[in-house]
């Protein structure tokens, strides 16, 4: 991968052409990426890819109009042709007086984002690593049949903006992540398990504990069957606590409010979910999948308080999102690629740990469900927070895990499933840019048989 420099460079570049032409307001973005996927199944090297993206965006802002283009072509020519059709798509667009880009002279959080061991390390090594996953799963139990795919990825970015406003900032990040899917058995049943973790430290990959994670969920799903519709005590464990938040997540922008697509509109100051539950969207966490100085325009990352001991602070925002609502961008402008404009997105979101152990509130218990996994999570209605989901997981009664359950249902609102909140675990687990602890919820009817 280049230089920062020449990124910054060609970035600079590429303004230069743009404002030659005669734009006044302008912006580029510049992103070069590289990754590597190994597939491995029964200790043998399936599929191994890698892949080298690089390119830029420009963005040209005029009487509140804006043009965007982007190429793959860094050449002189290429860029000059960007720059063209930036200025030709902007004479066509309608006007909008909030559409402006970031001033320049921002303080950047100093985040430890690139691991040189990521690269450094031989693919050999890598695929080892997939291969202990696969060893660990089958040492755990014998009814571990089926590796379904045993996978490791990683990734190295690096990060370019530079505007008419003086900004000229970059950042390199790499990343690396493992996971396991597999299948157990016993006489005609079969159950499958997964787990996966990404990193930004090579050294923190510990397959041996994914495969063991893998195989657990498998094997301790065998026998399950369903139980009669009742209400009950309904425990989340962290990956599932952590699929609510995929659906709280695009609620709680502000342009989904201004698009009058939040279940969250007009609620600031109001509680919105239990006591216990504090959501956070933190740009600079330290070890976060989805760390970075800066958003997708260049803005500083920050740590944003969305709910505070239940109740509803703000809104992320970009820097258009902002200004339509007299605010200060929260850092949350994401771009997928170069090929994109920034967005309002997440980045590392999640529910703030508590203090009990997972065990503790499993303790106290009566009856209840621990869900483990769950269906359908995709058919909840993002604008509404209505679900219906077929779960599965493991009951529980006087405090002890009884028998595996499955073929049952939950059904309600993300805003009640919040207010139900009785207890937070101290067991915070990231699973990509979402994390959560353990959840306990009162009172829930679980529709069964």
């Amino acid at each position: 991968m280049e230089d920062a420099g020449v990124s910054l460079d060609i970035a600079a570049s590429a303004l230069s052409k743009t404002r030659m032409l005669g734009a006044e307001t302008a912006e580029v973005f510049l992103s070069s990426t590289k990754e590597l996927n190994i597939e491995v199944r029964n200790c043998r090297v399936e599929t191994l890819k890698r892949a080298e993206d690089r390119g830029l965006g420009i963005r040209v802002m005029e009487g509140g109009r804006v043009g965007f283009s982007f190429t793959s072509d860094l050449t002189p020519a290429g860029l000059e042709e960007a720059a063209r059709q930036s200025l030709a798509n902007c004479a066509r667009t309608a006007p909008d007086p909030f559409q402006q880009l970031p001033e320049s002279g921002a303080v950047y959080p100093c985040l430890d984002l690139y691991d040189p061991r990521i690269c450094q390390a031989k693919v050999e090594e890598k695929i080892n690593l997939a291969i202990a996953m696969e060893e660990a799963a089958r040492a755990y139990d014998s009814r571990v049949k089926i590796i379904e795919n045993a996978f490791y990825q990683d990734g190295e970015t690096l990060v370019a903006v530079v505007n008419t406003a003086g900004m000229a900032v970059h950042y390199r990040g790499a990343f690396c992540g493992i996971s396991l899917a597999l299948v157990a058995g016993e006489g005609e049943e079969s159950q499958t398990g997964f787990a996966f973790d990404f990193r930004l430290k090579y050294e923190e990959l510990d397959p041996e504990s994914i495969g063991r994670e893998a195989a657990s969920r498998a094997v301790r799903m065998l026998g399950a069957r369903p139980v009669a519709t009742r209400q009950a005590a309904v425990v989340l464990e962290p990956y599932v606590a952590g699929g609510f938040l995929g659906l709280l997540g695009p609620a709680l922008t502000g342009e989904a409010v201004q698009k009058g697509r939040s279940l969250f509109a007009g609620k600031v100051g109001s509680q919105v979910a239990a006591r216990d539950v504090t959501v956070i969207d933190d740009g600079t966490l330290p070890g976060g999948i989805a760390s970075a100085p800066f958003d997708g325009e260049g803005v500083p990352t920050s740590r944003t308080v969305l709910v505070n001991e239940g109740f509803l602070q703000g809104f992320l925002h970009n820097t258009y999102t902002a200004a339509k609502d007299g605010m200060s961008s929260t850092g949350n402008g994401v771009r997928s690629s170069f090929k994109g404009t920034p967005e309002v997105g997440a980045t590392n979101f999640f529910i703030q740990p508590g203090l009990p152990s997972p065990e503790e509130l499993i303790k106290e218990v009566g009856t209840g469900l621990y869900v483990t996994d769950v269906l359908g999570m995709h058919t909840a209605n993002p604008i509404s927070g209505d679900f219906s989901l077929g779960v599965a997981g493991l009951w529980i009664e006087n405090g002890e895990f009884t028998h595996p359950v499955r073929g049952v249902a939950i059904a309600g609102n993300i805003v009640d499933l919040l207010m139900a909140v009785d207890g937070v675990g101290n067991d915070l687990k990231f699973y990509g840019g979402k994390g959560a602890p353990t959840l306990r919820l009162t009172g829930l009817t679980i529709s069964g048989q």
